[in-house]
């Protein structure tokens, strides 16, 4: 899984990253995000037209992806969904959400890395096969210390009226947004390869690195 060193820089308003030239990166919004990664697929797959087997599972999984980035509130949604010479593709996402919050009082939560790390949950795995999360701090080169928690959990699947969960890798890295009191850019990603998952931790911490304010 070596090739996602190679990188496409994506840019958004106030921020840009650095994504695997091969990923796929799209518009989130409802009224284009469909015709978008159609014409993506089909671009692909004239490309190399040995990927023309997986077009559906290509265009189930981006689609799903991208109207979960939208119901979560993401700005940015860049997949993952490369063939390794199994029988389906190797496949997950990272988004990027500003995200903020008030306390009972109505003033602004902190956003020093430190104190975010206190508060989130770290949660030890009781036997084989459960779900954990670890919680610690990292330093982005040219941004600073982030709070970050990693590990495979269950998470709610966005707007599901039945609150049904999947077990995924998950990282999250929350970023203080200078000059914005109590914001933070979270930085997710997710796959639902957990035989792959210390891989899936690099990878993810390899895009959250590149992440930079702009503007």
């Amino acid at each position: 899984m070596a090739r996602y060193m190679e990188a496409l820089t994506v840019e958004r308003g106030g921020f840009r990253i650095k994504v695997p030239e091969s990923w796929w990166e799209f518009d989130v919004r409802p009224e284009s995000r469909d015709d978008s990664i159609r014409r993506m697929v089909n671009d692909r797959i004239a490309q190399h037209p040995e990927l023309a087997q997986y077009k559906d599972v290509y265009n189930d999984f981006l689609r799903k992806a991208a109207a979960d980035a939208w119901k979560s509130g993401a700005l940015y949604c860049g997949c993952m969904a490369e063939n390794f010479g199994g029988d389906t593709p190797i496949t997950g996402s990272v988004t990027v959400s500003m995200v903020g919050g008030r306390n009972e009082r109505g003033e602004p939560l902190s956003t020093d890395p430190s104190v975010i790390a206190s508060q989130l949950a770290v949660k030890e795995a009781k036997k084989e096969g459960d779900s954990w999360r670890k919680v610690t701090t990292v330093d982005i080169p040219g941004v600073g210390p982030a709070a970050r928690t990693y590990g495979i959990e269950d998470i709610a699947v966005p707007g599901d009226a039945l609150n049904r969960t999947i077990r995924a890798v998950l990282m999250q890295t929350y970023i203080p947004v200078p000059g914005q009191e109590g914001k933070v850019a979270l930085v997710g990603g997710s796959s639902q390869v957990l035989d792959l998952a210390d891989s899936f931790f690099d990878i993810f911490d390899a895009i959250t690195s590149t992440f930079r304010f702009t503007g």
